[in-house]
């Protein structure tokens, strides 16, 4: 996806103005913050901090993007998927998020399903590309989350035709680790931003919270919100059918993939939110929920009491899970 400089810059305003209400001060210290593009979206980082400290952080983002690009020659993802089911050497940071993602694939019974690759490859939502009923059905028989073997310094995908894809929960990962690097670093305000990914760090510098909003699916304005959570410390994920798609034959197709068919979910719910304290938590758990009825959704977030849920469907309606903080706009 190529993007001028103008349009990265109004990108990044409409992410800041839409997740983030008010900004942040420390007695003498004012918010910084970089914008980037990396994982295949715009991403904001900033807070209360040493420019150096942004820096570090910005620098982990790039790093990041260079282990688990799929599509980058020589990345890690890369290696492992064309290395015909060896195992192959790859950095702790790779067999880190392996490991992790593989029990968001169990829970979900494989509604989510990092080895989504072997169809995502075959699919491209920015140019409209869209794959025959034969390519997909020869490829669908390697989506298969089982077949990933981890080892202390190797990862392998047991089915040679397999491909990983973690593009549907590496951001969530990341922001939990650009989080816990500021922790370290002593910064007392912060915020990360990845392309809908959004987590803070402490409160705003005049103690209340800062405010995440759940971007509305049915406006064109990108600041619009159906919703808004207050929080010092937490992550918002939403997972929304808009973000990228296009349309065929009077259809929309979607870029959240169906591990059962190989092609776009059909629901009729259009975002997915999830608040939880870790961001990884909110990345493996919205994409399931696009693939149940309304009912079973919240049933399945229900189930894990520490995550709340709000979800949109395509008549405008809004529902939430029982426990769930969300101040409706």
């Amino acid at each position: 996806m190529n993007m001028t400089r103008r349009q990265l810059m109004r990108s990044a305003a409409a992410i800041g103005s839409l997740a983030l209400g008010g900004c942040a001060w420390l007695p003498g210290r004012k918010e910084i913050r970089s914008t980037l593009f990396v994982f295949d979206t715009v991403c904001v980082l900033g807070g209360v901090m040493p420019q150096e400290v942004l820096d570090a952080a910005c620098k982990m983002c790039e790093t990041y993007e260079r282990l688990y690009s799929r599509t980058r020659e020589g990345s890690d993802v890369w290696r492992i998927n064309h290395a015909g089911g060896k195992p192959v050497e790859v950095d702790y940071r790779t067999i880190d998020l392996v490991s992790k993602a593989l029990p968001y694939c169990e829970e979900s019974d494989g509604l989510f399903d990092i080895t989504i690759g072997a169809v995502s490859e075959l699919w491209d939502f920015s140019l409209g590309v869209m794959p025959t009923r034969e390519d997909v059905e020869r490829a669908l028989p390697h989506v298969d989350w089982r077949r990933v073997e981890v080892g202390d310094t190797t990862v392998a995908l047991g089915d040679p035709g397999a491909r990983l894809d973690l593009g549907g929960i590496a951001k969530g990962y990341i922001a939990d680790r650009l989080v816990e690097r500021f922790e370290r670093d002593g910064v007392l305000s912060a915020y990360v931003n990845l392309g809908g990914n959004v987590k803070v760090y402490g409160p705003k510098s005049d103690g209340t919270p800062w405010r995440v909003g759940v971007r509305d699916p049915h406006a064109n304005d990108e600041t619009q919100v159906v919703a808004t959570v207050s929080t010092t410390g937490g992550s918002l994920v939403t997972s929304g059918l808009y973000e990228r798609s296009f349309e065929r034959d009077g259809r929309t197709y979607g870029h959240i993939l169906d591990p059962r068919t190989g092609y776009p979910v059909r629901t009729d719910v259009v975002s997915a939110s999830v608040f939880s304290n870790l961001s990884i938590d909110g990345d493996g758990y919205t994409k399931p929920l696009f693939m149940l009825p309304t009912d079973e959704a919240l049933a399945f977030l229900a189930r894990r009491p520490s995550l709340q849920g709000l979800l949109v469907s395509d008549d405008g309606t809004i529902t939430t899970t029982p426990n769930a903080e969300f101040e409706l706009a």
